[in-house]
């Protein structure tokens, strides 16, 4: 009788060599941001599992505790520059467990978007299937060189309506569309997550459409005015895939067990 293979082990991982390992792969030293990109809560100095998700929020936190992770990657973590410095409350809530369950947290914002191969952008342009896809630059980005994207649309996607069906086919979401469905749609610019203040960059790139995650009021009248489609297509929506892709990277490199969490949000 032939004996069954043995499973490969789960590996492990010192918790400062992982953090290192992320700050050099997203060069997080180079991106000025919002918040601190990194370990934000120290755990266990030994990692076997880790969990990702979107954003670490109480309901994250309570399902890696069922999950036995050891640590959480989040895209959205804590501790931005307009918070109440004091750890009442919600902030208390999640870091109370946090501790208790001696579970790292690691978060990474403006450096995940920004990663050519496993950042949000570059993910969700997979996933949607777009071509020609790379980071715009130009003078007229301003700050936001690097962190807008471009491309082409592919397959059937070739009006405003068949992308937004397209959009809501394979993000699980109906987005807010902006413009004529029947309108030809070729060019687009798209940055992930709360990016709709970054228009007037995508319409400076002549092109047909721009994606990203809300809108505002202003959103409509500069879509509206100059000619551009826009397309809400979810902040949560598409800031799924980066977090997941950094998640698998780590795993496969390092011989842990991952698992990607989804908090459903419909923002």
């Amino acid at each position: 009788m032939t004996a069954k293979p043995k499973a490969k082990a789960t590996q492990c991982i010192d918790r400062d060599q992982l953090s290192v390992y992320l700050t050099d792969l997203l060069q997080v030293n180079r991106v000025k941001d919002y918040c601190p990109n990194g370990l934000q809560v120290q755990g266990k100095s030994s990692i076997k599992k880790i969990v990702t998700g979107v954003t670490a929020s109480l309901a994250l936190i309570e399902a890696a505790i069922e999950e036995k992770a050891d640590a959480i990657l989040v895209h959205h973590g804590w501790f931005w520059k307009s918070d109440d410095v004091r750890v009442v409350g919600q902030l208390h809530a999640r870091l109370k467990l946090l501790m208790a369950h001696e579970i790292n947290l690691f978060g990474y914002h403006l450096p995940l978007d920004l990663h050519p191969k496993l950042g949000n952008n570059a993910q969700l342009a997979q996933v949607m299937g777009w071509v020609d896809a790379q980071p715009a630059v130009g003078s007229d980005l301003g700050a936001m060189d690097g962190l807008v994207w471009q491309g082409k649309t592919s397959g059937t996607q070739k009006t405003l309506g068949q992308l937004a069906r397209s959009v809501a086919s394979r993000l699980g979401r109906d987005p807010l569309v902006i413009g004529d469905l029947n309108k030809p749609i070729k060019k687009i610019a798209w940055c992930t997550g709360a990016a709709q203040g970054y228009i007037n960059e995508a319409i400076s790139m002549k092109v047909d459409a721009y994606i990203s995650g809300e809108a505002s009021e202003p959103t409509f009248h500069a879509a509206e005015e100059m000619g551009v489609a826009y397309i809400a297509a979810g902040h949560h929506a598409t800031e799924r895939y980066g977090i997941q892709a950094l998640g698998q990277h780590i795993a496969k490199k390092w011989g842990l067990s991952h698992q990607f969490i989804d908090i459903p949000n419909p923002i």
